[in-house]
């Protein structure tokens, strides 16, 4: 059977692996006294360290493992990560009235100051100059999540924060610094030697999301660059799905009677990774991966279009006064969309150009009024933060319940979503999931009855339809696998055992 390479070219994959089955060939195969693997992830974060028998889950937050990757700035440019940025955020901001004024760039004379038609001199008038920016003097911070997914972008943004423009390497390094604190103390409080934590086996998915031709690269050279300034100065990088896998094969040591082929689907906030593994003995071999950008957030932006662009006033239409006429036209929610859809940047939506819109047709107060006015309520208050988390809190429920309650007080909004309305509304995404372990097989000639085992790990595999669509498709073979810590863990043992590979090579 053949090696299979990446869909994108990019990274080498490690395809030959031995695995250890005891502790004293684990130990001539160790190239650090411990291992650490750190999953910086779209949503989450995680980290673990492996000591040549046993996975040590570092706690990042104070009662959990699982730490959100967010970020947030303050105005005296302090910051706070995890848990504490999204509280510091909500705190400071939801609900918050919003007021943009433009970016003042300086200013420019209008008159000379000279001499004027009665001799007298002129006084030298000025004129204020605006940019294109627009800038929301009440923000109390910036928050920033999904960072991971601009990383493979053909120019990768500087975010401003207040005055200042922050490079992404800027915005992951806090992150990273907490992880390694968490980890020396785990050291400190666990092995009785010092230990050196200036080393890590660092998760990537198969391929980036992003535009550039070299998105691969690209985003491990600024993801190298931040683990460096967190003084992670030995770097190994590993295919997240492999580690899932690896994971896996730690805790199930059993040895085969026969070859078997395993399948990794790793399904995140951001990407979807697959692996395909063939297991004997203690050797594993790296067969085929593959991945796409489908994950938690889009599937969130996908709910929200569907069950809440229809009472923000989506399809509804206007009336306004012609030259010499009444014109009636659909009102152009499409230009209100995109920022919508990205909370980070919805505070955009606070320009003339979109409220006065909003005015006006809220003035008509006819029924769809109501609409328009709940819509105007979330720009101006900063709600879209809040209205994602209730998405996210709805689609967890409904992993759990067979009807679940999306209740927004803030914008006047309740109402009970079903499983099989979600499951519709997302069926073109389910879609997108399964063709892509059908891509997978294809590209290495296998059936799905050729698989002996499916490894489900990350947080969007908990959503029954997925669930159902691999056991429909593999009975009786479909395991769960530690959906958030399970990558973090495989890293630790990929470090230890040295199967790593340095960033020129992946």
């Amino acid at each position: 059977m053949p090696n299979h390479q990446n869909s994108l070219p990019g990274f080498d994959i490690p395809n030959q692996n031995s695995f250890p089955d005891n502790e004293e060939t684990s130990q001539s195969l160790s190239q650090h006294t411990v291992g650490i693997g750190i999953d910086y992830g779209t949503s989450n974060s995680a980290a673990a360290i492996f000591d040549g028998s046993k996975v040590h889950l570092v706690q990042l937050e104070q009662l959990s493992a699982i730490m959100p990757s967010a970020t947030y700035i303050d105005r005296d440019f302090q910051i706070s990560t995890g848990q504490a940025a999204i509280n510091n955020y909500i705190q400071s901001n939801t609900g918050r009235k919003v007021e943009l004024s433009a970016e003042i760039l300086g200013e420019a004379r209008t008159t000379t100051g000279q001499t004027g038609d009665r001799g007298l001199p002129e006084e030298a008038n000025t004129q204020t100059l605006y940019g294109q920016s627009f800038v929301d003097g009440g923000q109390q911070g910036r928050l920033f999540r999904g960072i991971k997914r601009l990383l493979g972008s053909a120019d990768a943004p500087r975010l401003m924060v207040f005055d200042r423009a922050f490079r992404l390497v800027a915005l992951i390094t806090p992150l990273l610094l907490r992880i390694r604190k968490s980890i020396d103390l785990l050291v400190s409080r666990q092995f009785a030697d010092p230990v050196p934590t200036n080393h890590a086996c660092i998760g990537h998915p198969v391929n980036f999301e992003g535009s550039a031709d070299n998105r691969n690269h690209a985003a491990l050279d600024m993801l190298s660059e931040a683990y460096g300034y967190a003084e992670f100065v030995q770097q190994s990088y590993y295919p997240e799905p492999i580690a899932a896998a690896l994971s896996y094969l730690h805790t199930n040591q059993e040895q085969p009677a026969h070859s078997q082929i395993l399948l990794a689907v790793d399904f995140g906030g951001g990407t979807l990774d697959l692996c395909l593994i063939r297991r004997e003995q203690s050797n594993f071999e790296v067969v085929a991966t593959h991945g796409i950008g489908l994950g938690g957030d889009h599937i969130d932006q996908v709910l929200f279009k569907k069950l809440l662009f229809p009472l923000l006033g989506k399809g509804e239409r206007w009336k306004r006064a012609g030259e010499d006429r009444e014109i009636e036209t659909l009102f152009p929610f499409e230009e209100y969309e995109d920022l919508l859809l990205n909370w980070a940047i919805s505070y955009m939506l606070n320009q003339n150009k979109f409220t006065t819109p909003l005015m006006q047709r809220i003035n008509e107060k006819d029924e769809a009024s109501i609409k328009f006015q709940r819509l105007y309520d979330m720009i101006k208050s900063n709600y879209s933060y809040l209205v994602f988390q209730c998405i996210k809190d709805l689609k967890a429920e409904l992993s759990d319940k067979d009807v679940a309650k999306l209740d927004i007080p803030e914008l006047d909004i309740e109402f009970d979503v079903s499983r099989d309305q979600f499951e519709v509304m997302i069926a073109d995404l389910l879609d997108r999931f399964s063709e892509s372990i059908s891509d997978l097989l294809d590209s290495v000639d296998l059936q799905s009855n050729d698989i002996d085992l499916v490894i489900r790990t990350g947080g969007s595999s908990l959503i029954p339809a997925v669930k159902r669509i691999l056991e429909a498709r593999f009975p009786g073979k479909v395991i769960e696998h530690d959906p958030f810590t399970s990558v973090a863990a495989g890293l630790a043992i990929a470090d230890y055992q040295g199967l790593g590979q340095k960033k020129e090579d992946a």
